[in-house]
């Protein structure tokens, strides 16, 4: 368990290199062959883990509804969001993490929901829940990745 919250850490870093990195323009490009951006993917794993973590052990999420409406499984890119929006993403992308781990190792997580994911792994613990965020993220990090090279071509 340790050894998860730094790889997400890491996993965060490489998502940030790509909002410094990318335009606006190219965060929001959907290149031909795919149906999101690179935008909508980073926002998407913002929602996830919070969903899983604190969702699915029944406590507030920490983030506005109206992302997890905007960015939850199910859901596809629509329009460009504000710079308020984008800021705030971005400032989530690390912090949110942080509050994971302190709450965990405060004992914050006392239940949890079982769920089944959509890649068909059942999820009995929050451990489950920050283990497969984890797969979860290194997932959207290589559609990231393939993202970001298809709009330089």
């Amino acid at each position: 368990m340790e050894n998860l919250f730094p790889i997400i850490a890491q996993n965060r870093k490489a998502l940030q290199h790509f909002l410094a990195q990318k335009t606006k323009d190219e965060l929001h490009k959907i290149p031909k062959g795919f149906n999101n951006n690179i935008w909508w993917n980073i926002a998407h794993i913002v929602v996830t883990e919070q969903k899983l973590v604190y969702g699915l052990s029944g406590l507030a999420l920490n983030i506005p509804q109206e992302l997890v409406e905007k960015y939850q499984k199910g859901t596809s890119p629509k329009g460009e969001p504000s710079d308020k929006e984008l800021k705030t993403i971005a400032e989530m992308l690390t912090s949110l993490p942080q509050k994971t781990r302190l709450d965990y190792e405060a004992g914050k997580f006392n239940s949890f929901k079982n769920y089944m994911t959509s890649a068909k792994v059942e999820l009995r613990t929050v451990e489950d829940a920050i283990a497969f965020n984890t797969f979860h993220e290194g997932l959207h990090l290589g559609t990231i990745m393939a993202l970001a090279k298809a709009i330089t071509v």
